[in-house]
Order: C-alpha cells, then sequence, then structure tokens
C-alpha cells in the first residue's frame, strides 16, 4: 500500500506543471513544426516519420559506422552542456564559457555530419577553414584552460580530425585504391570524434570530486 501512496502523492499539479513545462510542451512543439515543415518542403508523413531503413527496404545497418559517429558528437554536445548546467558559475568563468562553445561545436557537427551538410548543402571550401578558425579560436583565448585540464587530449583530436581532412582532400592523387582512402578518411574521423568526446568528457568532469584528485595525482605522477 506505501507504494501506491507514495505513486498517487507524485500526481500533484506541480509535477504535471513541470514536465509539460520543461519536457512535453517543447517536445510536441518541435515534433508538429517538423512535420509541418517537412511537408512544405515535399514530403509525406510517411517519408518525415518512418526510418529511413523502413522507407528504403534497405539493412537497418547500412551507414551503421556513420551513424555511430554522429552519436559520438550528440554525446559529446550533451556531457558539456550537462555540466554547465549542473554546476554554478561565476560570471565570465573561462571554464563554463570553454564548455558552451565545445558543446555547441559538437552540436554543429552531429548536425553536419547527419545531415550531410558539407557534402550537399555548403562545401567543404567553406566549412572547413571555419572548423580551423574556431579551433585556432579556442587555442588562443583558452589555450591556459584547456592546457590545465587535458591539452593532449584536444591536440590528439585535432590531429586525427585535421589528418581525415587531409587524406579526403588528397584522395585523387593518393596511390592507393578510393576503398582504402575512404578507410583512412573515416577512420581518422571516428577516432577523431570519439577523442574529441574524450575531451569534453574531460573539461566536464574537471573540478569534480573524483576528476579533480585524479587530476592532481596525474600531475603529481608527471613531476
Amino acid at each position: 500500500m506505501s507504494i501506491i501512496s507514495d505513486l498517487k502523492a507524485e500526481f500533484t499539479a506541480a509535477n504535471f506543471r513541470r514536465i509539460a513545462i520543461y519536457c512535453c510542451i517543447p517536445a510536441l512543439a518541435f515534433y508538429l513544426i517538423s512535420i509541418g515543415a517537412m511537408a512544405l518542403g515535399g514530403f509525406t508523413l510517411v517519408e518525415t516519420l518512418r526510418d529511413t531503413a523502413q522507407i528504403t527496404k534497405e539493412s537497418s545497418f547500412l551507414g551503421f559506422v556513420s551513424s555511430i559517429g554522429a552519436w559520438l558528437w550528440v554525446a559529446a554536445a550533451t556531457v558539456c552542456f550537462f555540466r554547465v548546467a549542473a554546476s554554478t558559475w561565476p560570471a565570465g568563468d573561462a571554464h563554463k564559457l570553454l564548455l558552451i562553445l565545445c558543446g555547441w561545436f559538437s552540436a554543429f557537427l552531429a548536425v553536419d555530419d547527419f545531415f550531410m551538410i558539407h557534402d550537399r548543402f555548403i562545401t567543404e571550401g567553406i566549412l572547413v577553414p571555419l572548423y580551423a578558425l574556431f579551433v585556432g579560436y579556442l587555442l588562443r583565448k583558452y589555450y591556459a584552460k584547456i592546457k590545465e585540464i587535458d591539452v593532449f587530449a584536444f591536440l590528439m583530436a585535432g590531429g586525427l580530425l585535421g589528418m581525415s581532412i587531409a587524406v579526403d582532400v588528397t584522395q585523387e592523387i593518393l596511390p592507393i585504391s578510393y576503398g582504402l582512402s575512404q578507410s583512412l578518411e573515416e577512420g581518422f574521423k571516428f577516432v577523431g570524434a570519439a577523442a574529441w568526446l574524450y575531451f569534453c568528457y574531460r573539461i566536464a568532469a574537471y573540478q569534480l570530486g573524483g576528476a579533480a584528485s585524479g587530476q592532481s595525482q596525474s600531475s603529481s605522477a608527471s613531476e
């Protein structure tokens, strides 16, 4: 009986209002706006709502690695934004600003990867230099904070993603097959995305209880 009483106690106007404001209403608004926007673009309800594999009758594992890669960007954005929301920050705190910038950058990369923006809508000749400028800005503006947290993870992520771009740009002149060049390009990109997720985890976990002590032990060991 106590469980039933506890459940009844949860069904309050305040709880319904909280869930409605922070979850259900925004989700419903996104759902309806998406259906309307896709309809204006000429898509049917079935094309909008059903999975691609169902519509095309192809395997559910088509593009498997690419899909997982997009999840890595989403995960990186999630950990950054969660830390920002879960902590109290002083005004203009560099750590918070770094988390916000990395979170939005990760979110944009997720959208780019998922919808193939750099392949179909905005040329790589525009997007890639913008990405490079953003990374350069992070290094110039927040190098001290990045170094304090984990500069090696940042450099590894940037280096791997840079190698992916280098293979993509030069694949037509590389003395290897197209399949092998694609494997190299996507391999560097996938591992680079994982390294970026790790870096975002590091900045999100930094100065939390366990992370702070782990950082201190790591610094002591290096000395």
